[in-house]
């Protein structure tokens, strides 16, 4: 009987040796794996947010068109504010309306003589 013993307990112990081996085998082959596939998540997520649909070259692209903006509505808000002081002016003060008639609507007083000047021609810088 103790050799029957002694056969058996190899034979059992072999496949669990081999299945203790591919089960390491297996672990250590996942390792370098899941290192890759860490890194290329990785490089994925800093693409999209450099460059994908929300990252930050669309973020300086936004901020540069807000920037742009601002400075066009600083524009028309000066030019608003010089047009309401011309229309106060047109509709308080005579001079200003009279200076208006004449230059825009080339109105004259009564004796007044009007002289009007051909435009330059293009070519008088020869």
């Amino acid at each position: 009987m103790p050799t029957e013993n002694l056969q058996t307990e190899p034979a059992a112990k072999k496949p669990s040796f081999l299945r203790d081996r591919l089960i390491t085998k297996m672990q250590h082959g996942w390792r370098p794996a899941g290192t890759v596939l860490a890194v290329l998540l990785a490089l994925l997520l800093t693409w999209h947010v450099i460059d994908g649909k929300h990252g930050l070259s669309a973020w300086e692209h936004e901020r540069a068109q807000d920037r742009a903006l601002k400075k066009e509505i600083q524009r028309l808000e000066q030019e608003n504010a010089g047009l309401q002081q011309q229309i106060q002016r047109l509709q308080s003060d005579p001079d200003a309306i009279e200076r208006e008639a004449r230059e825009k609507l080339h109105y004259a007083r009564p004796g007044d003589v009007i002289y009007t000047l051909p435009d330059a021609p293009a070519n008088a810088n020869r």
